[in-house]
């Protein structure tokens, strides 16, 4: 960074830093104490859809590999399209295995990451939900290394439950590096798991 960036206000993007992923099962034990939530064992990665034999290798490579997986039951990676074209990476595990689930989210963005795909990553998210049924997403900005909750609302044509999200905010702060840029908190429409 230059004296001329400094000067005008230009700041270096924040680099991926993909191992934040694994403060997620820690962060489910405060989060299940703290709100009651507990993992679904639904993870996914969003990113902007890409079409073409790179992206069909790279997506056999990613299903191989968790394929080896001999505790997985049924599919390794599910992909799926979203209302809005974003596509998403899809694992499903027990809820007890939110551990392996990471690994799969971690593997699914290191694999993209390498394969040159890294600039269409946009969030990785993992699913929760409590006794009344209510969801909850902790998403995981790629492109800013930070975490933050999305609550969708039970029913609710697009709305979301903003109390909830940021009194998990504040619950998780000592185990999550959590998004302060409150209006980075995008909304995952159709997330799966959600």
């Amino acid at each position: 960074m230059g004296l001329l960036d400094i000067l005008l206000g230009r700041t270096r993007p924040v680099a991926p830093d993909l191992d934040q992923l694994f403060a997620l099962p820690s962060a489910a034990v405060t989060l299940e104490a703290a709100a009651g939530f507990t993992p679904t064992g639904v993870g996914a990665v969003c990113f902007a859809t890409v079409e073409g034999a790179a992206f069909e290798q790279t997506h056999r490579e990613v299903q191989a590999l968790l394929d080896a997986d001999a505790d997985r039951t049924g599919p390794p990676v599910e992909l799926t399209q979203d209302g809005y074209g974003y596509s998403w990476l899809v694992s499903r595990r027990s809820p007890g295995q939110l551990p392996q689930l990471v690994n799969d989210l971690h593997a699914v963005n290191s694999s993209m990451e390498i394969n040159g795909f890294g600039p269409q990553l946009l969030c990785s998210l993992a699913a929760f939900e409590d006794e009344r049924g209510r969801r909850l997403g902790l998403v995981y900005l790629y492109k800013r290394g930070t975490f933050y909750p999305f609550a969708p609302l039970p029913g609710a044509a697009e709305r979301r439950d903003s109390a909830l999200e940021l009194q998990v905010k504040a619950a998780l702060a000592s185990d999550l590096r959590t998004e302060q840029d409150l209006s980075r908190w995008f909304p995952v429409w159709g997330a799966p798991g959600l």
